[in-house]
């Protein structure tokens, strides 16, 4: 399973036949805008260019590396030097006399060297493999991470959005309810602690709405700081929300699915792996090299070399002038060897440092693997108890509507009292957010599960949208309290 780029229109045309209005923006778009602008999967898809790159370097070190050289010198040397030579008897004699030599000199050449035996460069060649498949897993990894970040910021606005209405409601009947309240008690219908219990219940609606507006907005900017755009509208599940079961319907069998999937494992499998072949690379410190070498040079040198004396017997000075000019070319072909012996033993704690290292990948593999099981599990129960408690809670919806009706109605004839009506509107914004909460939390965990098992893809977010079939404005206005409050 890869998730490419390219997916990015694709989703843009989901989002276009999801059946959300056209002014709408939905999941899918947003995910196609946070593909494009997320900060985190631009890095990662850096880190993953930036791996991919290991498989060439290893590579180059197993092919023949040429190298080329050339330089050009001018000397000038003067000085004393002793002088052998035959005088007019035919005899040998050594003198001391002065020594002038100016030369100039260029070469250049030319080596190939071609590894035969490096055991470090074959380690490196296939630590390099999995390094690249590494980052691919990292990569997709990070494009499921984006899925799940997506959503989860997505429904936190929509949720917000639905406490704010729930308290901008619980907020207009409070206040309708602390007039109905001054006005009875001024005809002496009621007692002034009526009118009280009313004030103080008002007072909280009106901070919580403040409350609900400054959650609204901080979440709006979470989202913003994932896609880099701001959203008037957006989509949301209509009153009926399929609840589907997870297929499999068994714990074990999502389970198995991870274990053999997921991302994560997967990525911590390789760098254990990885770990590994750091062991019997640095084991390859002990073993002997052997490079052939071919080598082809050339070296020219023009110039002379005077020497000057005084001639022993009559004092005359002398001078002799000797060419030293000269052009060689040299060629080499060898097998160089090289027999690691002793390293102050630098070698061998290399050795057990990356035998150190390998043991560590593997209790992260481990703990890895206990906590995919973990999350599995947690996902799978998630979904199901979110199916049962979304139910529930609908109808915790409605009970406490017909409620507030009876409430309301027995307060009327003086059955009830100005606290059972707050209650009973306090226990409707509480199943209202509830219920709206446990709706995302639904799509979410739903998510969770395909993250876990490793198949999420930009699939099932065009999934979702199709269930995202109303319209709900960002919009907010400000709020006046009765008593002077804040706006």
């Amino acid at each position: 399973m890869k998730i490419r780029t390219p997916v990015v229109a694709v989703l843009m045309c989901a989002a276009s036949l999801a059946g959300a209005p056209a002014h709408a923006t939905d999941l899918a778009e947003v995910y196609a805008r946070a593909l494009q602008n997320d900060p985190l999967i631009r890095e990662a898809e850096a880190n993953r260019l930036a791996a991919l790159e290991s498989k060439p370097q290893a590579l180059a070190a197993l092919l023949p590396q040429l190298s080329a050289g050339a330089a050009y010198d001018t000397r000038e040397t003067d000085g004393e030097a002793p002088f052998t030579g035959l005088n007019a008897d035919g005899d040998i004699v050594s003198l001391i006399g002065r020594s002038d030599v100016d030369s100039d000199t260029s070469s250049w050449d030319v080596t190939l060297r071609q590894s035969i035996f490096r055991w470090e460069n074959w380690v490196t060649l296939g630590r390099a493999n999995r390094e690249v498949a590494q980052a691919e897993v990292d990569y997709q990894a990070a494009q499921q991470d984006l899925i799940l970040r997506t959503a989860e910021r997505y429904f936190n606005v929509l949720a917000a959005k639905d406490t704010l209405t729930a308290a901008e409601a619980t907020y207009e009947a409070l206040g309708r309810q602390l007039e109905q309240a001054e006005k009875r008690f001024e005809v002496g219908l009621i007692a002034v602690t009526d009118v009280q219990e009313a004030k103080a219940a008002y007072d909280s609606a009106t901070a919580a709405l403040i409350q609900a507006k400054r959650n609204l907005a901080t979440q709006q900017e979470f989202l913003r700081e994932l896609t880099g755009d701001t959203f008037e509208t957006l989509s949301k599940p209509g009153a009926k929300l399929p609840l589907v079961a997870p297929d499999p319907a068994n714990e074990d069998d999502w389970v198995k699915l991870s274990m053999d999937q997921n991302l994560r494992l997967a990525s911590s499998r390789l760098a254990a792996e990885i770990t590994r072949d750091d062991i019997s690379f640095q084991r390859g410190g002990h073993y002997p090299s052997i490079d052939l070498v071919l080598s082809r040079g050339n070296q020219d040198v023009s110039g002379d070399r005077q020497f000057s004396f005084e001639d022993p017997i009559t004092g005359a000075p002398v001078a002799t002038i000797s060419p030293l000019d000269s052009n060689t070319d040299d060629t080499f072909i060898g097998l160089q060897v090289n027999v690691p012996i002793y390293s102050g033993g630098a070698t061998s704690s290399r050795v057990r440092q990356a035998e150190y290292r390998h043991r560590a990948a593997r209790e992260r593999l481990e703990r890895t693997a206990r906590e995919t099981e973990r999350d599995t599990r947690d996902a799978y129960l998630g979904v199901m108890s979110e199916m049962s408690r979304v139910q529930a809670l609908e109808q915790a919806v409605e009970s406490a509507k017909v409620a507030l009706q009876a409430t309301e109605a027995g307060y009327e004839v003086g059955t009830r009292t100005t606290v059972d009506v707050l209650d009973g509107r306090r226990r409707l914004f509480e199943a209202e957010t509830n219920y709206a909460r446990s709706r995302y939390d639904y799509l979410i965990n739903v998510i969770r599960l395909k993250l876990a098992a490793g198949t999420l893809d930009p699939n099932q977010v065009a999934n979702i949208n199709k269930a995202l079939n109303e319209t709900v404005s960002l919009r907010t206005t400000g709020v006046a309290s009765r008593a002077g409050g804040a706006s």
